[in-house]
């Protein structure tokens, strides 16, 4: 699943099937036409939203049938999130992937629920953990039974509510765990807690972090999108608009070909 260089993307939220398709039909054809597997992702839910009231997303049982409706209608692999050990086999009877917030990539239980599944599995890593201690986590998947690992990075905590990428975090995290180190460039340019109790973010500066990470070595990108952010659920301050997302690939693809000017980009 993790063997090339991939496209992780999709709305933060599950919302209505059409925003839905309209988001995965985009995807779909950006990695026909640049060249990128990828793999749709979405949440049925957000269970660790900072305030009580923050949007949750349709369920378990309403968000796989709107992921599979994904997957039967355009054909790309899909990705959601677990938060409880129960919902592992659930969800891994319908996506391809799952997901470990980086909120719980140290719950022993989830993973090992995970894993157990025989799915692929992305972690994300903790915004308090190093490189090295992502062989841990990972060693708790592949020991369970995950199909592939990923980690992906998404900053380290810099105070109060800001996030620092260490670009040597791709190389280090590669050589500790033995697998792939995919970058978040949307929920590493969030700011936690900075809007009125709930997380701002600064997504002027996705592009240039998604470069620079692309240069330095990354395995592949998890980007969140929406036709507009503005109005999306959960989010939309660190998400980009679908209408940046061709230009941000073509540099994508140009910064891959500079690497590898005699391979394949992918």
């Amino acid at each position: 699943m993790f063997d090339r260089f991939s496209l992780i993307a999709g709305p933060c939220l599950l919302e209505r099937d059409e925003l839905n398709l309209e988001v995965a039909r985009s995807l779909a054809a950006w990695s026909s036409e640049f060249g990128f597997p990828a793999i749709f992702k979405a949440s049925f839910d957000k269970a660790n939203r900072s305030k009580l009231d923050s949007a949750r997303g349709p369920g378990l049982e309403a968000g796989l049938e709107a992921l599979a409706r994904v997957k039967g209608e355009t054909g790309l692999p899909v990705l959601t999130d677990v938060h409880e050990p129960h919902q592992a086999a659930t969800a891994g009877a319908v996506v391809d992937v799952l997901q470990i917030p980086a909120f719980l990539c140290r719950q022993t239980d989830l993973l090992i629920a995970a894993g157990e599944t025989g799915k692929a599995v992305n972690v994300k890593k903790g915004q308090w953990m190093s490189p090295e201690e992502m062989t841990a986590v990972v060693d708790k998947l592949r020991r369970s039974g995950a199909s592939d690992v990923a980690v992906t990075e998404r900053g380290t905590f810099f105070g109060y509510g800001n996030l620092i990428v260490d670009m040597r975090s791709f190389a280090r995290t590669s050589a500790a765990t033995g697998g792939p180190v995919f970058f978040d460039g949307t929920h590493s340019v969030q700011r936690p807690g900075a809007a009125d109790g709930s997380s701002g973010g600064d997504p002027e500066h996705i592009p240039a972090l998604v470069r620079a990470a692309v240069a330095a070595g990354c395995h592949g990108l998890f980007l969140e999108m929406h036709p507009d952010p503005a109005r999306a659920p959960s989010d939309g301050s660190n998400m980009i608009p679908l209408s940046q997302m061709p230009a941000l690939l073509e540099q994508v693809r140009a910064i891959r070909l500079a690497l590898h000017p005699h391979g394949s980009i992918v």
